[in-house]
């Protein structure tokens, strides 16, 4: 077999590629014996045809057929290794000349992986938030924690906001109650927007036995989008009290004893989360300006199936579970169907860029992932899916996701080498130091730059 490569564009390849008649033989044997398990001829015991027999029949050209259709892949797959490229996706081959006895000449065009250059990103320098935690942020943290332990009681008043009602609801569209659209018992928060839109007013000022009517657009169901006439009766007031603010409090909430110890720990995990958020944010806006340097050519074929496949993975999966369909998220978002389709290009173009500058920064710096490093990516994973452990663990091995496991710990060493080697410092000019085992949390965030868009609803 003779091979030869003619660079199209820095992205896609033409192959040619030339084999001698005798090189197919292994294939012309494997088609006559498939063609005999499948045909059956008078006088001939099934599989024992001759080729001969076979080529009066059925014509030898059948024979061809299923012989190169046999060794097209493999063929191909000696020239792409002879070559040393990386292809993207599968080849457009076309048979040029097929010679019995003679010749195969086939062409096959592939995109491939272009050769990028890695910048010096040792110059990289990025602001990011300082991390600030104000006795505002304690007091709310401590007052979302309160509204936990809050209790009900049923008061004989008319209702306020915050108050907890209990409802019964009966919506109609064009005068017909909907089958779906009777619900009783149901519990509600005054001012908590839970429901629908205008069920607040209706019902602030109601005591319990008051009803009133009021129209609004349907959210679910089957009439969903459409505007109703909604009457809800208040079976229920009940008055919401927080516990006080003391000792007691913190030894029924947590493990502290005082207010102040609770409230202690309540400023020290919010340093945490700080601190996560600003090495998270850190590593978006180093990989951006990496972005920046870098000269990544995209290509064609590869950026139009990865548009498709993210629109594809928002319409029936993410909308879908949200029981909406894209033009009505694209109303909720204030957005036209070509705004829509220019972003999703611009995160796609993003996606590929990181991934490809990435994975040849992981070839340069020889990185290797092992096997502790991927348990906790995976762990980490697992929690973020609301999947166990095991079960996240299963589904990876079982749809072979493993190797992309793999592929996005090593990306996010990668990213840590460039967040390192780059200058980070907060908004009030305090140089950062990131901890040294942030890489699993690069390890996210390129795994988000690669597909941002295909989770987000």
């Amino acid at each position: 077999m003779k091979s030869a490569v003619e660079t199209l564009n820095p992205t896609r390849v033409r192959l040619t590629v030339e084999v001698p008649f005798e090189e197919l033989k292994d294939s012309l044997d494997a088609a006559y014996k498939k063609i005999n398990q499948q045909v059956t001829v008078k006088g001939f015991r099934k599989g024992k045809i001759p080729a001969r027999v076979i080529d009066q029949r059925f014509g030898r050209g059948a024979v061809l057929e299923e012989a190169v259709n046999d060794a097209l892949p493999k063929f191909y797959t000696e020239a792409i290794n002879e070559a040393e490229l990386n292809p993207l996706g599968q080849p457009e081959v076309d048979i040029t000349e097929l010679k019995d006895g003679e010749t195969l000449n086939f062409t096959a065009e592939v995109d491939i992986r272009p050769t990028i250059e890695i910048p010096d990103y040792s110059g990289i320098e990025v602001t990011v938030d300082a991390v600030e935690v104000s006795d505002e942020d304690v007091e709310k943290s401590v007052e979302q924690l309160r509204e936990r332990f809050a209790s009900t009681s049923p008061v004989e008043r008319a209702a306020e906001d915050g108050d907890v009602v209990t409802i019964d609801l009966q919506a109609k569209v064009d005068g017909e109650v909907l089958e779906d659209g009777v619900a009783e018992g149901v519990s509600y928060t005054i001012g908590s927007g839970e429901l629908l839109e205008g069920i607040d007013e209706a019902v602030k000022g109601l005591e319990a036995g008051g009803e009133a009517t009021f129209t609004s657009e349907l959210k679910g169901g089957s009439a969903e989008g459409k505007e109703a006439e909604v009457t809800v009766k208040v079976t229920q007031v009940a008055a919401r009290e927080l516990p006080a603010l003391d000792d007691d409090f913190a030894q029924l909430a947590s493990e502290f004893d005082t207010l102040d110890e609770l409230k202690a720990d309540s400023r020290k995990r919010l340093e945490n989360m700080k601190q996560y958020d600003q090495a998270t944010q850190a590593q978006e806006r180093v990989l951006d300006e990496l972005l920046k340097l870098a000269e990544v050519p995209i290509p064609e074929k590869l950026l139009a199936d990865e548009i498709q496949t993210r629109k594809h993975n928002l319409e029936h999966h993410q909308l879908g579970q949200m029981g909406i369909d894209l033009a009505k998220y694209l109303e909720i978002q204030g957005k036209t169907e070509e705004e829509f389709t220019a972003e999703t290009e611009e995160q796609a173009v993003k996606g590929i860029k990181t991934q490809f500058i990435l994975d040849e920064l992981v070839n340069k710096e020889k990185l290797n992932v092992n096997q502790e490093e991927l348990t906790e990516h995976l762990m980490r994973r697992a929690q973020s899916s609301g999947m166990s452990p095991d079960q996240f663990a299963q589904a990876v091995v079982e749809g072979g996701q493993v190797p992309m496991l793999v592929g996005e710990v090593a990306r996010g060493k990668a990213l840590a080498v460039v967040v390192e080697a780059a200058k980070v410092t907060d908004t009030n000019g305090e140089v950062v130091d990131l901890e040294d085992d942030a890489e699993d949390e690069a390890a996210e965030v390129a795994a988000e730059a690669e597909a941002e868009e295909k989770t987000e609803a």
